[in-house]
């Protein structure tokens, strides 16, 4: 097994691919050797901030070049499943960001190919490889708050109204749900498993995507998640879990939370301070880079199957609301 650094590109040059590229200056078994952009303008300016050797004026570019082994894919929600078959077909392996695709049908695609390469594949939701989720899981498996019974989780923030803004373009993929509901979507998902039965509301504005939503999850033994996500107000994003025994409150905000209070009931508050280094976004690729080191085909803490039933649970919750993409008509 080869313990020199995996080489990585990435794809794309937005707010995202930033703050992956900054995050990386503390994974010490990762290099950034290349990254690609639809202009060779705004890939110069992003080698040239970020110090990356390699640039490219077309995915494709990247996806071929053999010194890489590793793809972190920052493009719009819409090109996921295609950029992903690209990369996965070149022999890569791939960190696709979050939502994972457009929906179910096209996740599958890209898992059964991955499965049929051999190729190594993850979602890249960061926040389960925080040190505030790693103790969270710890916590759970530990049983410190007996058997969770209710998630109480959501978020609401009002973003910029600009047309162009591509949580407005539902042909980028836009919307609330698919952006940051995927998150305490995620978190019933890790805690609780696949919902056995969802119910949601929420409205369709005028940009025509889901600016609002409200998702309520059975599981099995009874356990129920209450979920909300919204771009009409604001609240900070935080979970709550209710167990027989006691109660966890992870603070905002839930996608990159540094403090949990636990209390078991009858029992003092504890508080647990778990920061994270930099901007925390490296820890998700130190675990994608240590997975192909060790020849793992995907990541056993945001595994494929669980990835895809995320999806499916995402995308009967846009079927009640009543959000269907373009592509997707």
């Amino acid at each position: 097994m080869s313990s020199s650094p995996v080489k990585l590109g990435i794809l794309g040059t937005g707010n995202i691919a930033n703050a992956f590229a900054e995050g990386l200056t503390h994974a010490a078994n990762i290099e950034l050797v290349a990254v690609a952009s639809r202009t060779q303008a705004a890939a110069i300016a992003f080698a040239q901030k970020h110090d990356v050797a390699k640039k490219y004026s077309t995915y494709a570019d990247l996806a071929a070049d053999p010194e890489i082994e590793l793809v972190y894919l920052a493009t719009p929600h819409v090109r996921h499943r295609d950029d992903s078959v690209m990369c996965l077909q070149a022999g890569k392996g791939v960190l696709c960001e979050k939502p994972f695709s457009i929906n179910a049908k096209e996740a599958k695609e890209v898992i059964d190919l991955a499965r049929e390469r051999n190729v190594f594949l993850m979602e890249a939701m960061w926040t389960r490889f925080l040190p505030s989720f790693v103790k969270l899981r710890e916590m759970l498996v530990n049983g410190v708050i007996g058997d969770v019974q209710l998630i109480l989780a959501g978020g609401a923030f009002q973003p910029d109204c600009d047309p162009d803004y591509y949580l407005l373009r539902p042909e980028l993929g836009g919307g609330v749900l698919l952006d940051a509901g995927v998150y305490p979507v995620s978190v019933a998902s890790m805690v609780l498993g696949a919902p056995t039965q969802i119910k949601a509301c929420g409205t369709v504005g005028e940009h025509n995507v889901d600016d609002q939503d409200a998702i309520l999850l059975q599981h099995d033994g009874g356990a129920t998640a209450i979920l909300y996500v919204s771009m009409k107000a604001s609240a900070s994003p935080d979970i709550t879990l209710l167990g027989s025994r006691g109660r966890i409150y992870v603070h905002a905000p839930m996608f990159a939370p540094a403090k949990i209070h636990l209390q078991v009931y009858g029992e003092n508050v504890q508080e647990f301070e778990l920061p994270f280094e930099g901007n925390g976004y490296h820890y998700q690729a130190i675990a994608a880079a240590q997975a192909i080191r060790n020849g793992d085909t995907e990541s056993s803490v945001m595994p494929l199957e669980e990835t895809l039933t995320i999806m499916q649970t995402l995308d009967c919750v846009r079927d009640q609301v009543g959000m269907l993409y373009p592509m997707e008509k």
